[in-house]
Order: C-alpha cells, then structure tokens, then sequence
C-alpha cells in the first residue's frame, strides 16, 4: 500500500511547499499532491507539523557508534556506522579510508560493495582519502604511507561496482593524465591534503577534479601573491567545496566569506565524523595514537584535529548559527548539493516524483524527529 507523509513543511530541495502530501511506493516518491487530492486507499504518516527535507548526504564518514571504518574495514562496521548516523539524519553516505595500506583499501573496497548488495541503508560507495597526498599538509595522516598515485594504481580505485568511488588526491601527487583517467571512468577526484599552487590546482580541476576536500583545511591557503589551492577554489564556479561547519576546522567569519563568493549550489556540508559520534566514550586510537574530543573537538595530544564530533544535523544548525544562511540553503547544502557533487542528483536530494524516498522530518529546532532511506522508516 503506498504511504503518504502528511501535515508536514516540505522543503522539496528548492523551495518550501505547504499544504501537500509526499507519496511513497516501493523506494520512490511516487507523487507530490495537494493534500486535499490525495486519493484514497493510502496508509498515512502524520508528520504532525514537521518539515520535511531530502535526507542529508555525507560524503566523509570515517566513523560512528564506537566504530572507525580503518580500523576494521568491513561490512558490520559500515553497518554500525551508517545507524549512528542515521539518527542525525544522515540516509545516505561514503564510508570513508583516511591514508592506509593499499591492502586496507582493497578490503575497504570490497566490504562497500557487499554492504550494497546486502542493502545495508544509506550506503553509497567509498570515499578514499588517500594515500596520495602531500607530507607539508598531512594532518592527522599517517604521512609513511603517502606515495604517488601511478597507473598501476588505477585498477584497484576503480574497482567499486554499484556505489560512487571518492578519491581524494593531492594534485602535486598525481600526474594530470592519471587525474584525468579516473575522472573518465567515473570516479569522483577531490583535491585535498595538498600543497599545490593555484596553477597545479587550475591543471588538476581542468584534467577532472570535480571538488576539494574539506575547504580551508589540509591546503594552501590564499595569501596575496600565490592564490594557492584554497584561491583556485574560490574563484571556481564550477567545482564544490565542502565545509566542516563546526567553528574549528574554520572560522565562521572564513566560511561566511567563502558563501558569498561561490554559487550556492557548489558548497556542501560534510563531517569528517570520526567514532565518537553517536557514542558516549569520546576518545577512539587513530594509527596508534589516543584521540580526544576536547570541547567538542577531536584533537590529538599534541593539538592536531583529527577529523570531528560532528553530526550532519548539527552541521545544518551550525549553518544556519554561524554563516547566517536561510535554513533552505543550509539543508540544501546537505542534500540536493552533494548528490550533485557525486552525480547522484537524479536519484536524491529532491522530494519530486521518481527520486529515492529517502527523506528527513524535523522540528522547529531543526532536530531529526524521524527518516526514511528508501521509503523504510
């Protein structure tokens, strides 16, 4: 019997719409209706005021619930994982590999592609985020596992089927012709952890480079007369930049800044989550060091951050808090512009007939009082 969501705000990705009811059938949205057209024959759901949204996409999940998706790369931690989140909104996401062994990224790999077929919610392919990338701006990352990304690296990031392939890179790290090579075959290049000048940025974003990783953070800042990696991002029209809006990675003056100058449709919201998130113990060991959240904040011991406490729901709020955005922008932000990002726009981030019934209720506050991945509550 097909399930209609009423009495609800609905921000179909665009716009609020009020007064209309969304109808599930199967895994899709099988319409969008005036709620007094609503035809009979329907199981409802009283949303009960609540606006819904398209369900929040992050493309940085390197952990939750306890789990961290390097340390046992396999399909109950991505399970785990993918629940924390979920109570964040989250109904779609890419597990994701900070810089490790080859060998770990091979089972990372293949335990995505099991999650899929096994139809574990919210999974939509890999992020890898390394091991090519830039030792000057390395971060929390294990920097004795960098290397140069080569072509007989290429089968190995290309292997995923069924879900979306992230890489992030360091330009410096790949030969333009490489980039381009795995843009042809589909896989989404980030640029991030780098040290590029603004003109080794503008050659990877013109061999394929679709994005950056986490905007301001790991990457050459603009300073006067070298625009560097973070100038080549801005100036951009047509590449995304995500941003961890947790008033750490950058300052919510510096992000304020960055929305005036993009495309609206090209700033997205990502965690960088780590285990922490979802889960009551907020220290986790990363490559053999402890992991702390101090003040809301995962740091190491000698002060690095180490990805984040962040929930996407949170990240959504913060949106709206700290770079004085409308709500519809900064939900876009975490839907509709993603999807886009990883060329997933016509399955998600729009609640219209056709698209994937995975969707998000919250109330006033923005908190998440209810999801669906799928059409399944």
């Amino acid at each position: 019997m097909p399930l209609a969501l009423i009495n609800g705000r609905v921000f179909d990705g665009a716009a609020m719409r009020d007064g209309v009811a969304v109808v599930i059938e199967g895994t899709r949205i099988a319409a969008v209706v005036p709620a007094e057209q609503l035809p009979a024959g329907h199981a409802v759901h009283d949303l009960k005021g609540a606006l819904l949204a398209p369900g929040f996409i992050d493309s940085q999940v390197n952990g939750g619930a306890g789990a961290l998706f390097n340390a046992a790369p396999t399909v109950e931690t991505i399970r785990t994982i993918g629940r924390a989140h979920r109570a964040y909104g989250t109904t779609g996401f890419l597990p994701t590999l900070l810089s490790d062994r080859l060998d770990v990224v091979e089972r990372g790999i293949a335990a995505v592609e099991e999650a899929i077929a096994q139809g574990v919610p919210g999974v939509l392919g890999i992020h890898i985020e390394g091991p090519f990338l830039c030792t000057a701006r390395k971060g929390i990352h294990d920097a004795s596992v960098f290397q140069q990304l080569a072509a007989e690296h290429l089968p190995l990031l290309t292997s995923l089927r069924g879900g979306r392939t992230l890489v992030t890179l360091a330009p410096e790290s790949a030969e333009p012709s490489l980039i381009t090579a795995l843009a042809e075959q589909g896989v989404v290049v980030a640029i991030g952890h780098t040290d590029a000048t603004y003109a080794q940025t503008r050659t990877a974003i013109e061999h394929g480079a679709r994005g950056f990783t986490h905007l301001f953070n790991a990457m050459s800042p603009l300073t006067s007369r070298e625009p560097g990696v973070v100038g080549a991002a801005l100036e951009d029209r047509d590449t995304w930049c995500p941003l961890i809006v947790d008033g750490a990675h950058a300052a919510p003056a510096t992000m304020r800044i960055a929305a005036r100058i993009k495309p609206a449709d090209k700033l997205m919201l990502v965690t960088d989550a780590m285990p922490t998130v979802g889960d009551s113990t907020k220290r986790f060991a990363l490559y053999g060091r402890e992991i702390t959240v101090q003040g809301g904040v995962c740091m190491s011991a000698e002060g690095t951050l180490a990805g984040s406490d962040l929930n996407m729901a949170q990240a959504v709020r913060n949106t709206v808090a700290m770079l004085q955005l409308p709500s519809e922008q900064a939900l876009a932000m975490a839907s509709a512009n993603p999807a886009a990002f990883l060329r997933l726009d016509g399955e998600f981030g729009r609640i219209a007939a056709g698209f994937r019934a995975s969707l998000v209720a919250l109330d006033d506050e923005l908190n998440v009082v209810g999801s669906w991945i799928d059409g399944r509550a």
